[in-house]
């Protein structure tokens, strides 16, 4: 293993020292250990849901042998780039160096989802990344040398690259450079499935693209020749652009036409939202890091079957399941996307649509992996997204400290202090999930009015929705109907007010008094949300 992080401004440490240092960062980069998937690396996922969707996920890995130069990639096929055989790159700026190993670390999980190879890795020590080639000149020289020794193909830089510093870069090393950004674009192209996740998939691919499309390799600045070079053709920018103006044009054709296909499939999203809420049903989003455990907290607590991969990106597109309280109440439960550290700006706008049903639920939860070295920094990276969710401040959030089971006694005593109205739980034994089905029940809005009336016998479908839709406080059956007592919405108050059957003992105007003494017929606001 040759020296792999140094630092340009300080040459202090002797040589030997620091190549074995530089042997030791390398060793845990390329381990598991400070990952999003450290905590879950040895589990077997083949007896588990989404088998199907897991195999076909693998079938669309990348392939070694099929090539990457940087003269065979054309510019609008960059969403094809084969990632095969990396070398990670990272900067150490104003962080510390566990901070900067962890974020290395995580680099390679993302390249291992988009189905890489990761071969080895380079830390370097800079007070600001360099505008030419993002490491110093001599580290990318040193970094050309590894790439020849260890046949890699690809370099993936643990950062966003201006497209002058990624040109550079590809003079210096011959072969293709890729930024976190284009990474984990290509992972949620991979794992896209519905035709909306798609279609937002692609927008941000293409507005990552468009101000980058220069410095995709020499063949981007062709031009026609002859007359037409020359602008005499009819309709001067047409045959005679360069197939860099021309791929610009279609590429915004295509964001245009894209962006009027998702506004044309928010309209479906929003009428399937509203009918939930004309209903009376409140709505828990599960939100947090990738990889904290989402999907299997969500078939856990409704007996769905999503995709459970050990995996970064496994969902990508919103799953919505019923479920009920322990009292029997009914409440939606979504699985949304996973968060991570620095995630590119062009997808938190392009799944805007899809992160509106976290703004739009009535409870978060925010699930938390709790073996992982670093839960206190997924947490913040989570709700920095969140904050821009507009209406999320307002929701409650509960901590869901998940995989408790893997994680170290002296770690969950931190978190414990740290979160101190935390729930922990393992999604994948069961531990504690009772308790947070208590908290969720607990947490949840609960119907505004509350109703007693005694609906006819007739009307069993109304006691029915009662049950469904709002909270029985008490049951009872008399001569000429039931006698509900009950919190319910709006709208089903209203319905009940309609069949209400008026009794000797009480008639069924009675009014309600403030301090909730209630009659048969009566409804009252008392205040609970």
């Amino acid at each position: 293993m040759t020296e792999h992080t140094t630092s340009d401004t300080d040459g202090t440490v002797p040589e030997g020292e620091d190549m074995r240092r530089a042997e030791d960062v390398v060793a845990r980069i390329l381990a598991r250990r400070g990952t999003a998937l450290a905590s879950t690396a040895n589990q077997d996922h083949r007896g588990e849901a989404g088998s199907l969707e897991r195999e076909a996920r693998a079938g669309t890995r990348r392939i070694e042998g099929l090539s990457s130069d940087v003269e065979e990639i054309s510019e609008v096929e960059y969403r094809q780039v084969r990632l095969e055989r990396v070398v990670l790159v990272g900067l150490r700026l104003d962080g510390t160096q566990e901070e900067a190993e962890a974020s290395l670390r995580e680099l390679a999980a993302l390249a291992e989802t988009a189905g890489s190879r990761v071969l080895d890795g380079i830390l370097q020590r800079r007070q600001a990344p360099d505008p030419g080639t993002y490491l110093g000149s001599g580290k990318a020289h040193e970094l050309a040398e590894i790439i020849r020794a260890d046949g890699a193909d690809t370099v993936i830089v643990d950062g966003e690259l201006a497209p002058s510093q990624r040109r550079g870069l590809e003079d210096v090393v011959t072969v293709k450079v890729v930024d976190r950004t284009a990474l984990i674009l290509d992972i949620f192209a991979q794992h896209a499935k519905s035709r909306e996740g798609k279609a937002q998939v692609e927008l941000a691919q293409l507005e990552y693209l468009l101000p980058r499309l220069r410095g995709w390799g020499d063949s981007m600045s062709r031009q026609a020749g002859g007359r037409v070079a020359g602008g005499e053709g009819i309709g001067s920018r047409g045959p005679g652009e360069t197939k860099i103006e021309l791929d610009r044009r279609r590429i915004r054709t295509r964001m245009a036409r894209l962006r009027s296909q998702i506004r044309d499939m928010e309209p479906s999203r929003r009428t399937q939202r509203a009918s939930r809420r004309r209903g009376g049903i409140p709505s828990v989003a599960i939100a947090g890091y990738t990889n904290a455990g989402k999907s299997t907290l969500l078939n856990r607590l409704t007996g769905a079957e999503a995709l459970v991969d050990d995996s970064l990106f496994a969902t990508l597109d919103p799953t919505v399941r019923r479920t009920t309280t322990p009292d029997g109440r009914v409440y939606t439960l979504t699985d949304t996307v996973g968060f991570v550290r620095n995630l590119p700006t062009q997808l938190v706008e392009a799944f805007r649509s899809t992160l509106e049903e976290v703004g739009e639920s009535d409870v978060i939860l925010h699930v938390v992996d709790a073996a992982h070295p670093d839960p206190v920094g997924q947490v913040e990276a989570v709700r920095a997204v969140l904050a821009t969710i507009p209406g999320t401040e307002e929701i409650p959030e509960l901590i869901v400290l998940n995989k408790v089971d893997l994680a170290a006694p002296e770690q969950l005593a931190l978190l414990r202090t740290t979160f101190p109205h935390s729930i922990e739980v393992s999604a994948r034994t069961g531990q504690g999930i009772e308790e947070l089905r208590g908290h969720i029940q607990d947490t949840l809005p609960r119907p505004r009015l509350l109703v007693d009336v005694v609906v006819p016998y007739s009307r069993g479908d109304l006691v029915h929705e009662v049950h469904e839709d709002g909270e029985v406080v008490s049951e009872d059956y008399i001569d000429v109907g039931t006698h509900l007592v009950a919190r319910v919405d709006e709208a089903l108050a209203a319905h009940l007010g309609e069949v209400t059957v008026a009794t000797d003992a009480s008639p069924a105007d009675s009014v309600v008094s403030s301090d909730f003494e209630v009659g048969p017929g009566a409804a009252h606001t008392d205040g609970v949300r």
